[in-house]
């Protein structure tokens, strides 16, 4: 995170120690984050789009004395991260808040300060305690700040006590996330899924202002409140919104199933050919969309950012003797993903769990990456997936310290650690998926007349020839098929001697 303005330098009356004020608290910590890493520049046409209009540093021609018209200038959100660490090391709440500063920038805002503090839970009321509600005040006061965002999911309850006490808008991690997918979300499905999880997680945190709490009449009213339509109060304004909202779930739902039919006639398609398919899942930013691009040459959009792709791409590609199989890209997973994402991105996340195999990724060059495991498989645990086949895959080897993945090879075994950026270990992890795929079982011996071609064809695409002699009446093969083939090889079986 940034370092803090000159302004909150020159104010010496502000008490930042968060760790005098509240009696439930055991310890506190405030931490600075200021390190970024780039990455590659990436071609492509959708992030040209994510990064046009973006400000140039010192272009500014802005006027210092504006007297006589209004003056507007759009800003980036100017906002400050608190978190409670409640459990684990103080590593591991600094790692969670320095996540919740990249998701903060992938957003759009600007990131001022973060704040940790100490306690045995959160606050049922403030999240972090009244006392030290008043020292994150001073410190927004401080800061210039217009937003708070909190690492955690914030109960309507707080969030509104928060809003009040802080007078900054304030966002919890959750909405956070969603804001990003929001920005992220290109096919219908993809918009589709986001707006349901954004109506559900809205739906509970309604409120009224003013007007919005007045009752709505049947029809006209008189002076004394009588009168057909007028014996009795209407539906409050934030009662007509939450309707429209269920309303609008139960419709994005009916599309979604519609849209859940068709992805499954695909797969059920792969099935009756007996395509193996590979799902490759794994932390966002992990690499897995430039993975997918350096064994198929998928052209997917790669970018250094959480959450850069969210519909799931599926390419094909064949093993070293010629059998088909595809690879999909997934939606990518963090630490406390939100239950309503998971529940909207259910039907896109079966791609995983009806998978033949699954690779796993992650980021190598993670300073906590036995975390980004865990976090992932908490989801695939939720979706069905924990018995799907798995190969772990470290990625970004080229910058990882191998003293920190000694542990991870260690515990993981069959790990694979590639570089999707330089090409190392790719060779390697397309011979361990190959070794891995399920093979066909039916050995067949046959002798298809050259008009069959096709069956010769989908032999080489769909199982695994071991002898193949052209003779004068035709093609004589053996071979390892899937069931379904080997019906439509039968006629053309030569009788054993």
């Amino acid at each position: 995170m940034t370092t803090h303005s000159n302004a909150y330098e020159e104010i010496n009356d502000v008490d930042l120690d968060l760790t005098q004020d509240d009696a439930l608290d055991d310890e506190d910590t405030s931490s600075g984050y200021g390190n970024e890493t780039e990455g590659p520049g990436v071609e492509g046409l959708e992030l040209e789009e994510r990064q046009a209009l973006r400000r140039v540093v010192g272009m500014s021609t802005e006027l210092t004395d504006i007297s006589e018209v209004e003056y507007r200038k759009l800003l980036l959100e100017r906002v400050l991260l608190v978190g409670v660490w409640t459990e684990g090391s103080a590593e591991d709440a600094e790692n969670s808040l320095a996540e919740l500063k990249l998701l903060a920038e992938t957003a759009g805002s600007e990131v001022l300060d973060g704040v940790i503090q100490r306690r045995k839970k959160p606050d049922a009321a403030t999240f972090i305690g009244s006392g030290k509600v008043a020292d994150l005040r001073n410190l927004v006061a401080a800061l210039g700040a217009d937003t708070v965002i909190a690492d955690g999911e914030l109960a309507p309850a707080q969030l509104r006590n928060l809003e009040d006490k802080l007078k900054v808008k304030v966002v919890d991690r959750t909405a956070l996330i969603l804001d990003i997918f929001a920005q992220h979300a290109k096919s219908k499905e993809g918009k589709a899924q986001v707006e349901l999880a954004q109506l559900q997680y809205m739906k509970q945190r309604l409120r009224g202002w003013g007007g919005n709490l007045s009752r709505q009449a049947g029809g006209r009213v008189g002076a004394a409140g009588g009168g057909i339509g007028g014996r009795g109060p209407g539906e409050t304004k934030i009662e007509t919104d939450r309707r429209r909202i269920n309303t609008k779930i139960s419709k994005l739902r009916r599309e979604l199933k519609e849209m859940k039919t068709t992805r499954s006639t695909m797969r059920q398609e792969r099935r009756r050919h007996s395509v193996p398919s590979v799902a490759i899942a794994g932390y966002t930013n992990a690499g897995k969309s430039s993975l997918l691009n350096a064994i198929t040459g998928a052209g997917v959009l790669v970018e250094n950012a959480l959450f850069a792709t969210l519909d799931p791409t599926t390419r094909r590609t064949t093993t070293s003797d010629g059998r088909v199989y595809t690879f999909t890209d997934t939606v990518g997973f963090v630490r406390h993903l939100p239950h309503d994402i998971v529940e909207a991105f259910r039907s896109t996340l079966e791609e995983v769990a009806d998978a033949d195999l699954l690779l796993h990724v992650v980021d190598g060059s993670h300073p906590d990456p036995m975390a980004q495991i865990h976090a992932v498989r908490e989801v695939l645990t939720e979706i069905g997936a924990v018995d799907v086949p798995e190969i772990i895959v470290i990625n970004k080897g080229d910058l990882a310290d191998q003293l920190a993945l000694a542990p991870i090879l260690h515990r993981e075994t069959g790990a694979v650690v590639v570089s999707a950026r330089t090409g190392e270990g790719i060779d390697k992890l397309k011979a361990l998926v190959e070794a891995s795929l399920p093979q066909p079982h039916i050995t067949v011996d046959a002798l298809l007349p050259y008009d069959r071609g096709d069956l010769v064809s989908r032999v080489h695409s769909e199982g695994a020839v071991d002898t193949l002699e052209h003779t004068g009446d035709g093609t004589r093969l053996t071979a390892r098929v899937h069931p379904q083939l080997a019906g439509e090889l039968a006629p053309y079986q030569v009788a054993a001697i």
